[in-house]
């Protein structure tokens, strides 16, 4: 079926190889998309092609295990997809005053001092080691945890006041629900 003089011509072998994958796929521009794949693999690993074997049925044969492929990616990302959907109908969803208070503490973290920040930021939100954190700041150890320590109070007096540490405008939580004018 390959030309003596061309034995890797593939354009002769074009319309077999679109009646193929419309048979497998039944849509004309999914099956124009599975032919383009399957030559580009084709010409990827044209060094395995043995001259004198017969290229019409190694290029179905490349065209059917591309479809396989496509078909096993699709229920891949199928599967992941159901999955996170199945997550996200059990995720938690945050409370309106819990999303208000993270602003809040989110806030309170930034208004820390620099050298505070820095040396919280390494040690609780990237794991570092106390002696890592000191290193990468440049640092002795002591005070690092010396840092540490005054931005994890600053922290607890937000938490216990309900409020930023410094006072600027922000948001508060507000008790209520009642109308105690009646």
């Amino acid at each position: 079926m390959s030309d003596k003089r061309n034995p890797f011509d593939v354009l002769n072998q074009l319309a077999t190889l679109r009646r193929y994958a419309r048979s497998l796929v039944r849509n004309a521009d999914d099956a124009e998309d599975l032919v383009h794949d399957a030559l580009v693999r084709a010409y990827e690993k044209k060094s395995t092609f043995r001259t004198g074997g017969n290229l019409r049925n190694w290029l179905l044969s490349i065209v059917h295990n591309t479809h396989i492929d496509r078909l096993r990616r699709q229920r891949s990302t199928d599967n992941r997809h159901n999955a996170a959907a199945d997550l996200a109908e059990t995720a938690h969803h945050p409370d309106p005053d819990q999303s208000i208070r993270l602003k809040q503490l989110r806030e309170a973290f930034f208004a820390l001092p620099e050298e505070q920040r820095d040396a919280l930021h390494l040690v609780a939100i990237e794991g570092l080691s106390y002696q890592e954190a000191a290193n990468a700041l440049s640092i002795p150890v002591g005070t690092l945890m010396s840092r540490i320590s005054r931005a994890r109070q600053r922290l607890r007096e937000f938490e216990e006041s309900g409020r930023k540490p410094l006072d600027a405008n922000h948001l508060r939580i507000i008790e209520g629900g009642r109308d105690d004018t009646r």
